[in-house]
């Protein structure tokens, strides 16, 4: 990738706008880097794709049923202190998962390497749902962990990946850093039509798993330079 700009201070001079008014000097943490299709944002030490600024997402569980949680080949992505995590709470989780799912950990254990994804991930009931769902009374897919957390029976919330999603963290090839990439499934359509109408960003939606991953400074810089790239932008188009 060729460097489109190497400080936002250099855009801000030549467009003569005004910095955004974000907690931290946000031209000092990070960059943006182009080629004809990709923008990347450096937020840190953490590489995060346009998309997640750009476009707009809301969970539509009325339409969509949590089908993240059936869909797929594989379970939930699970760091190694979520895996230590989820081998603890088995017992305080057990109360509020259906007894497919019981079974499915008995057989499996809490967690399970997937060696199509290169890590581990929670364990699937016979291929399909994830052995930690469940459903609410409307036929909604349930997080078991989220709801034993709901219930003040442990500190975890749910795997992070989960928390996330529509964003899937992944290491880049050509960096020791981590990247933040926008997930496109046609499942979750309900949910970018949802997105658009009420005009809600990735990253505006997932705020709370950002904050809870990678603390309040990185989520106020990358909010930061998504103000200054719709600025940016609108600045380019004559708005």
């Amino acid at each position: 990738m060729e460097v489109f700009c190497k400080w936002k201070a250099q855009l801000l001079k030549k467009r003569n706008l005004a910095p955004p008014i974000v907690r931290r000097n946000t031209a000092q943490v990070f960059q943006l880097q182009h080629s004809k299709s990709k923008k990347m944002i450096i937020v840190q030490d953490k590489l995060v794709s346009d998309d997640v600024v750009e476009q707009q997402f809301i969970c539509n569980l009325s339409a969509c049923k949590g089908a993240c949680c059936w869909e797929g080949d594989f379970g939930a992505p699970l760091e190694k202190g979520e895996r230590l995590i989820l081998e603890d709470i088995q017992d305080k989780v057990r109360p509020f998962l259906s007894p497919a799912g019981i079974a499915a950990i008995e057989a499996q254990g809490p967690h399970v390497w997937y060696s199509g994804m290169d890590e581990h991930g929670t364990p699937l009931i016979e291929g399909g749902p994830c052995a930690y769902m469940t459903y609410d009374a409307l036929g909604i897919a349930q997080c078991g962990i989220e709801m034993a957390w709901r219930a003040g029976e442990i500190d975890f919330q749910k795997p992070i990946s989960c928390h996330l999603y529509p964003i899937r963290v992944s290491k880049y090839e050509h960096f020791d850093s981590e990247t933040l990439n926008y997930d496109r499934w046609d499942i979750c359509s309900a949910a970018c039509q949802l997105g658009e109408k009420e005009q809600v960003p990735v990253y505006q939606f997932v705020k709370a798993a950002l904050v809870r991953k990678y603390g309040q400074d990185f989520y106020d810089e990358l909010d930061g330079a998504a103000q200054f790239m719709k600025k940016v932008d609108e600045v380019d188009k004559g708005l």
